[in-house]
């Protein structure tokens, strides 16, 4: 398993979170980091900027490149991979991190943001690999990441929040087909998806207060079983639905997970579309919460 030294990652949404995570982790291999995302200046509920992202790449060992792209738009999904490829001579890894969330139900969500859902998580997903496919083509060891969950179809996870499913859904609706489709390039195509909420501006923003924010893990849990998986054999490790800590007890032999944890004193929260056939590794205690919207405090 090669580390990443010298591979360059195409990462939307890399400006904070777990893309920016992501992008730190490989950047201490000494990776080439291209960071797609919106955020341009600074954001009073959001940090970070496609410029601070570049300087912490850099700063971890990375080579980094800023690119301000809106994946909801070809011609700025074009030119970024142009110019990634303009910089550092192609792409390795192409990692679908970026994603819009509103946990509304049916009544709540308006039109606008049904197709910003769907413009950023499925459209933007598929739009963002088929632009990095050519050149990953080319990579010795190419991988497409998809932060997307496990197809478990079970009514709970769409009930009260269908839109924001059917839109993340379809991100691993992609991973389903395009390992299937490119197995003959050598190319794989995975999902990785988080068993607990994770520490983000996303996680604060939506359900508010700190409680639940201390229930959580850290990025760096989704970070380094996103590298694990970068460094597997790309033409045999394809079409997996992968959960964070399960990767890696399983591949990396890590027992330790009270490291990845905000505040080890507390339970921590279920994510969402986490199947029931999928238990945590041994110590691991997820709390008996039904709903995350009883964590708002």
């Amino acid at each position: 398993m090669a580390e990443l030294k010298g591979k360059t990652l195409f990462i939307t949404g890399a400006s904070r979170g777990i893309g920016l995570a992501i992008a730190l982790r490989a950047a201490r291999d000494g990776a080439n980091i291209a960071i797609a995302a919106k955020t341009q200046e600074p954001h009073p509920k959001l940090e970070g900027t496609v410029e601070t992202a570049a300087q912490q790449v850099e700063q971890a060992g990375g080579r980094a490149l800023a690119l301000a792209c809106d994946i909801r738009f070809e011609d700025q999904v074009q030119d970024a991979v142009a110019r990634t490829v303009k910089t550092f001579g192609g792409i390795d890894i192409c990692v679908n991190n970026a994603s819009a969330l509103s946990l509304s139900t049916i009544e709540e969500t308006s039109l606008k943001r049904f197709d910003l859902m769907l413009s950023v998580n499925t459209r933007g997903a598929f739009l963002v690999t088929k632009t990095c496919l050519p050149f990953l083509r080319q990579a010795s060891n190419a991988h497409v990441l998809m932060l997307s969950p496990p197809l478990d179809l079970a009514p709970k996870w769409f009930a009260g929040h269908v839109a924001y499913a059917i839109a993340k859904y379809g991100m691993s609706l992609c991973v389903l087909g395009l390992a299937e489709e490119l197995k003959g390039d050598g190319i794989a195509v995975n999902a990785l998806w988080p068993r607990t909420t994770i520490a983000t501006a996303a996680i604060k923003n939506i359900l508010g207060g700190q409680k639940v924010m201390r229930m959580s893990r850290t990025t760096d849990i989704v970070a380094d079983a996103a590298h694990l998986a970068f460094r597997q054999p790309a033409n045999s490790f394809t079409g997996n639905f992968l959960i964070d800590d399960t990767v890696l007890h399983e591949m990396g032999g890590v027992t330790n997970f009270a490291q990845y944890s905000v505040d080890p004193a507390m339970p921590l929260a279920p994510d969402f579309f986490v199947p029931e056939n999928c238990p945590p590794p041994p110590g691991v205690t997820i709390a008996p919460i039904s709903d995350l919207s009883d964590l708002k405090s």
